[in-house]
């Protein structure tokens, strides 16, 4: 039997557009994996709290990760992130690693090395929703499919605060709104691989928008442009 040729649907935009959410439902709606390249920039930050690397050290990062291995464990369902055997998964989501990942983000010999490995992860696997902040506009600037989500930062706000207090972890809405604000200026103004809606990508604004509205509407665009034979077939949407 022939494999299914490759299919790969880019996915940027801010913090709090609900990228990640949004990327593991159409996903599964599409019949494709996920790539959340963002996980692997915390990985990157974790080395700095963890192992003492300096954390604007872009070039001391990317040697430590490479000599360590940084990969997925595709056999689990989201895939599950390792760095020379240790299980980062949960550690990636901690508070330090909130804060450090935007210094390490910015660096360019540490980007270079990301962006290598992420195009290395879509020739291994590609059949992908891979999100990101650069992805459409730098990793794969040629995807089938580009989408940018983008939401106003007071909205994003609410629902990082929402997320955080549904998870027992106590949340300040105005820290939390200064701090995307904060983080929306580095992302946007860093010289490599900077937040932007790439020329030919799909701009959603999700503010008004429900998450499975959202998938929805991504699907209804990807099944435009995307060959059928070469995604799952549709099926009726299940409730968030």
């Amino acid at each position: 039997m022939t494999a299914p040729a490759g299919v790969i649907v880019t996915m940027d935009g801010p913090a709090g557009t609900g990228k990640s959410s949004v990327a593991w439902k159409l996903a599964q709606r599409l019949g494709l994996e996920v790539l959340d390249t963002g996980a692997m920039y915390r990985a990157a930050a974790v080395v700095a709290l963890d192992e003492g690397v300096p954390a604007d050290d872009g070039v001391a990062l990317a040697a430590r990760i490479a000599e360590e291995g940084l990969a997925f464990d595709w056999s689990f369902r989201p895939p599950r992130l390792l760095l020379g055997g240790r299980d980062l998964t949960e550690r990636i989501r901690d508070a330090d690693v909130n804060v450090a990942v935007s210094v390490v983000a910015r660096q360019p010999a540490l980007r270079a090395a990301m962006v290598e490995a992420q195009r290395a992860i879509g020739r291994a696997h590609p059949r992908l929703v891979t999100e990101g902040r650069d992805q459409g506009s730098v990793v794969f600037p040629d995807a089938i499919v580009r989408f940018y989500l983008d939401a106003h930062p007071e909205v994003r706000a609410r629902r990082r605060v929402d997320q955080m207090r549904a998870q027992g972890r106590p949340a300040d809405y105005e820290a939390v709104l200064r701090a995307i604000q904060q983080r929306d200026h580095l992302d946007e103004t860093r010289v490599d691989g900077p937040l932007v809606c790439a020329s030919g990508a799909q701009r959603i604004d999700t503010s008004g928008l429900t998450l499975d509205q959202v998938v929805l509407e991504l699907e209804r665009r990807a099944r435009v442009v995307v060959p059928s034979h070469l995604l799952a077939p549709p099926r009726a949407v299940q409730p968030a």
